[in-house]
Formats: C-alpha cells, sequence, structure tokens
C-alpha cells in the first residue's frame, strides 16, 4: 500500500495536518520540523498524491499541445521550445496530431478539455476563427502559433520573411523570382506570399501568377513545383520555397534536369532546419527562432492560466545567406 500523510503523521508523532504542511513548506511550521517530516517521509517512501493535490489548486499541471503534423521538422522545434518551458515549471505535456484537419483540430480541443488540462497550445491551426467564437465554448485558455489573427498568439512575422528573400535575391540581379506556396489552401493566408508580393512592388517588378505555384510543404511537393516552374518560357532565375522541405525538392528537380544550384538557378528556402547548413549546397534560408516560439506560447498559456493578461506577441526572422544563391545568371530557355 501507498504510504499516506497518516502513516508519516503516526510514525512522527504529530497530526496529519502538521505532516500535510510540512511537506508544503507552509510558513507556520518550524524549518527544524519541517526537515525531520519532509526526510523521514523521504525514508518511508512517500509520494505526494497528483489527485490530492489538483483537487486543492483545482489545476492539473498539464497542459494539451494540438499539432498539425508530427512528421514535419519544424514542429518538432517548436515543440522541444514548449516542453522545455513546461518541464522548467513542472508542466507535463499531452501530444496529440489533428493532420491539418480543421474538424479534427477542434474535436481534439474539446477532448483536451474534457481530459481537464489546464490550457491548450495550438501548433498549425487550421480553425484559427473558431477560437473567437463564443459558440465554441471553449471555456479554457488556449494559445495559437503562427496565427497572428488570434489576440492569444506567438508568431514569426513571415512577412517580413518573405520581404526579407525578396530584397535579397533583387539585390543579386533577380527579377524573375518564383514562389512556391505550401499549397492550395495555404495560399489564403500566406504571410510569405503577401511579404514576396510587398516587396516586387516596392522594387517596381511586375506580380507574375505564373511564378507562383504550389507545392504541399514536403521534399516531393517542391519536386512536382520545379518540374511546373521548368516548363516556364523562360523560366526564372531564383525560387523562394515556402520551407526547406520545398527547397530540398527544388534543388534535386533542378539537378535531376542537368541545372546547377547556384549558377543556373538560386534556391531559398524558409525554416532553417538544421538538416540545411549541411545540404549541398548549404541552403540559403529564413531563420525563425523556432525554440523560443515554443518557449514564449508556454509562457504566455503559463499566464492566461493565471488569470493575467497578455498582448498577441511577433518575433522577427532572420535571413541566414549560404551557397544556395549567387548573382543573377541569363536567363535560361525552357
Amino acid at each position: 500500500m501507498p504510504v499516506s500523510i497518516k502513516d508519516i503523521a503516526q510514525k512522527a508523532g504529530v497530526s496529519p495536518s502538521t505532516v500535510s504542511r510540512a511537506l508544503n513548506d507552509h510558513p507556520r511550521i518550524s524549518q527544524e520540523t519541517k526537515t525531520y517530516i519532509q526526510n523521514l517521509a523521504r525514508s518511508m517512501g512517500y509520494i505526494p498524491s497528483t489527485v490530492a493535490r489538483n483537487l486543492v489548486t483545482r489545476r492539473t499541471a498539464t497542459i494539451g499541445v494540438a499539432i498539425a503534423d508530427l512528421t514535419d521538422p519544424y514542429y518538432g522545434r517548436l515543440m522541444l521550445g514548449i516542453d522545455d518551458a513546461a518541464a522548467a515549471h513542472n508542466y507535463q505535456v499531452l501530444l496529440s496530431c489533428f493532420y491539418r484537419d480543421p474538424d479534427r483540430e477542434l474535436a481534439l480541443v474539446h477532448d483536451f478539455h474534457k481530459r481537464r488540462v489546464d490550457g491548450i497550445i495550438v501548433l498549425g491551426s487550421e480553425a484559427e476563427s473558431a477560437y473567437s467564437d463564443p459558440d465554441q465554448n471553449f471555456f479554457m485558455p488556449i494559445v495559437l502559433v503562427n496565427r497572428p489573427g488570434y489576440r492569444c498568439s506567438v508568431s514569426v512575422d513571415r512577412n517580413v520573411g518573405g520581404q526579407m528573400v525578396v530584397d535579397y535575391l533583387v539585390s543579386l540581379g533577380h527579377r524573375r523570382i518564383a514562389f512556391i506556396t505550401g499549397g492550395a489552401r495555404q495560399r489564403i493566408r500566406s504571410r510569405r506570399l503577401a511579404g514576396y508580393r510587398q516587396a516586387l512592388a516596392r522594387h517596381h517588378i511586375p506580380y507574375n501568377p505564373d511564378l507562383v505555384v504550389d507545392g504541399d510543404g514536403e521534399i516531393s511537393g517542391g519536386i512536382r513545383a520545379a518540374n511546373q516552374l521548368l516548363s516556364l518560357s523562360p523560366p526564372p532565375t531564383a525560387v523562394f520555397c515556402f520551407n526547406d522541405m520545398t527547397a530540398i525538392g527544388v534543388i534535386n528537380a533542378l539537378r535531376r534536369q542537368g541545372f546547377r544550384v547556384p549558377d543556373d538557378f538560386s534556391v531559398v528556402g524558409f525554416d532553417d532546419l538544421e538538416m540545411t547548413a549541411y545540404y549541398s549546397p548549404a541552403l540559403t534560408t529564413v531563420r525563425q527562432p523556432t525554440h523560443e516560439v515554443g518557449e514564449r506560447a508556454f509562457d504566455m498559456l503559463s499566464r492566461l492560466i493565471r488569470h493575467q493578461p497578455v498582448e498577441p506577441e511577433m518575433l522577427n526572422p532572420e535571413l541566414v545567406i549560404r551557397a544556395s544563391t549567387t548573382s543573377a545568371a541569363q536567363p535560361l530557355t525552357a
């Protein structure tokens, strides 16, 4: 049988309330008594009851994290930030995936609520507007990551990231710059695409919809999108990709067609996954402060749990210049 507070009280010759206060570091208990009872409890193998503590605090010291894609390395890095921050505050994390399905996402959030988590972080929400809908009745703190339209959000300014890429490519002499999206559904809210278009306009480069093609955020989608761009006459001289996985697919497709990166095409990714520094050529990309975003998301959720006010947070990305970009070559013929 597990050791109880009553067992410790009987052994120590004090009341159960004294034991409880000593174990919870109550100021009315002398340090000598606290030390004695805490050492005694340890020697008897006492393990505090999480259930009992939760009844007192009305908290479970557990948060739920709903994630859009378990296979995407970007989300893995976000999770590291969340988990590190949660562990530092003695919180446990329940993780589940909704596979980019908005209905499944909302069902998962409601399931977390039934499990009495203290709050929820959603990574890659596909149902952003629902969290501002009073009919949804979530009744708990929820933080969205990279959904700046929501009042409780921590995001990276991807619009700025898109502008950084175009500004840099234009400085290298590129004017026929393609953009590969994360998919048709991503186009609607793509801040990368908005930044791309704003920077083109600032440099007086007409927006050409033929140079914007859909990928899917995966290597295979990058390959398909690159082949589509190669069919244009003339093809682009530079390709800005939705993420690093897309960029790796683009580089592979170009190589298969006999083209060289960056001599024939400059390629830029987005995320700065660890592998991209060691890829050949090392990938020019936009670094997102992913671990910090995860930490800040937990910090915001913690403040909401404690009924403290929060404001949306926006972090800046950083352009990391490596070997996959160079000065513009003469436009190629298809």
